[in-house]
């Protein structure tokens, strides 16, 4: 399909191509816009600019939709394991039974990192947020692989089976347990090799328990790639530059600790917990979240493309549910988490605004049902993120995208001089 939109500026007539996606999703194609009319478009925080063409991930924010590869999220969910739903997003098509069995088992005979990262790990203060740690650990990584005699295809591995290490290794530092081993469990799945790292106490028998390899396996999954958010396009633009995967991937991770984007699963859960503290009035904290001269935000509501229900959100609301009674769990948060919801979602305000709960109001009771502190929440998302990330830096890398330079409008000084 082939358009043009016509339009005029200052008496003289333009016409620029329309790009239509998959499910007739339209951009003007403005790319020689400057060149042909003196104008470039101001669109601050890109909220309606498109970057690049990606047949990574899909949102429908109107229907509240999301799809891998074309598959919906509910279907990925039900179906597939956290290692298949990450060959998907790197390769394109869920795995056959011999592709499975190739992918895990390379990640698995890279599962090990070099002694010196235990040393470099221990001049870090461990007041370091995990994030940063990570962050630092990732950048660091690729001086320890030989990467002049690696494929490409074994760095994207590489990172895949060294970050739940690393993450691994930042959990235990900050809680005081001994570090791993450089190796890890061969005769383990992905997740349950993530989650005896993390837990495992030295000369105590580590036993996995389904019900947490299953919450975690999800929310993982929920967490694996989400179109052109802020750490994806952060990974795209220095991949742009030219940047090597390993420092690119460092970046998107800095871009997800902040507080609007990764780290907000942190600040929900502390916000639920000040709400707690100060008697759990509901209706107090909607009324404060409404008004626009108070600082206070209902932290987990709203997303700037769904104006309807996240479905991670759906889904990660039965996910926590689900471990909570199973694990026989007694949680004051998440209780207060549903009647928010429920309360907000009656409310007129938030109604009309089209604000509704997102993956950030109930992953963080995911995680902190099974085990993992505040402060390694936006870890966990950054390995959830992790194939996504990769996805798009070869994408990026595929399709030979320019270095990404935005224009600005500038508006400083005119020209002047230096008086003596």
């Amino acid at each position: 399909m082939c358009s043009f939109v016509n339009f005029n500026i200052n008496g003289y007539h333009y016409k620029l191509p329309v790009i239509y996606g998959t499910f007739c999703d339209k951009a003007i194609n403005i790319s020689q816009l400057r060149e042909n009319t003196g104008f470039i478009t101001f669109d601050p925080g890109f909220k309606n600019t498109g970057i690049t063409k990606s047949s990574i991930s899909f949102i429908d924010g109107e229907k509240g939709e999301l799809l891998y590869r074309g598959y919906p999220i509910e279907q990925i969910i039900n179906k597939c394991s956290f290692i298949e739903t990450s060959y998907l997003i790197l390769n394109g098509e869920l795995p056959d039974t011999a592709q499975l069995k190739y992918f895990s088992e390379k990640i698995k005979k890279l599962n090990h990192i070099h002694v010196k990262i235990n040393q470099i790990l221990d001049q870090i203060p461990n007041s370091y947020h995990p994030m940063g740690i990570l962050s630092y650990l990732t950048y660091i990584l690729d001086t320890f692989i030989n990467s002049l005699e690696e494929k490409e295809e074994e760095m994207y591995l590489h990172l895949l089976a060294k970050l739940p290490m690393l993450a691994a290794l930042t959990y235990r530092k900050k809680i005081g347990l001994p570090p791993l081993p450089t190796y890890a469990d061969y005769h383990l799945d992905y997740i349950s090799n993530l989650l005896k790292m993390f837990f495992s106490i030295p000369n105590k028998s580590y036993k996995q328990n389904p019900i947490i390899v299953d919450a975690l396996n999800k929310v993982l999954i929920l967490h694996a790639d989400h179109e052109q958010n802020c750490s994806t396009t952060t990974v795209r633009l220095l991949g742009s530059a030219h940047a090597g995967l390993f420092s690119s991937i460092s970046a998107g991770m800095s871009a997800l600790w902040g507080k609007l984007h990764g780290g907000a699963n942190q600040a929900v859960i502390e916000m639920l917990e000040n709400i707690l503290k100060s008697g759990g009035n509901i209706k107090k904290w909607i009324e404060k979240a409404k008004n626009k001269k108070d600082p206070f935000r209902l932290m987990g509501f709203g997303h700037r493309i769904y104006k309807n229900f996240d479905p991670r959100a759906r889904i990660a609301k039965k996910v926590a549910e689900n471990v909570i009674q199973k694990l026989g769990i007694s949680d004051p948060i998440f209780e207060l988490a549903k009647n928010i919801e429920e309360n907000a979602l009656k409310d007129s305000y938030f109604v009309e605004k089209k604000l509704y709960p997102n993956i950030d109001f109930y992953s963080g009771i995911i995680y902190q049902a099974i085990g993992i502190p505040k402060d390694m929440f936006t870890v966990m998302f950054a390995l959830g993120r992790l194939s996504g990330w990769i996805a798009h830096w070869k994408e990026m890398k595929f399709n030979r995208e320019p270095i990404a330079r935005p224009r600005q409008i500038y508006i400083g000084y005119k020209k002047r001089n230096i008086e003596n």
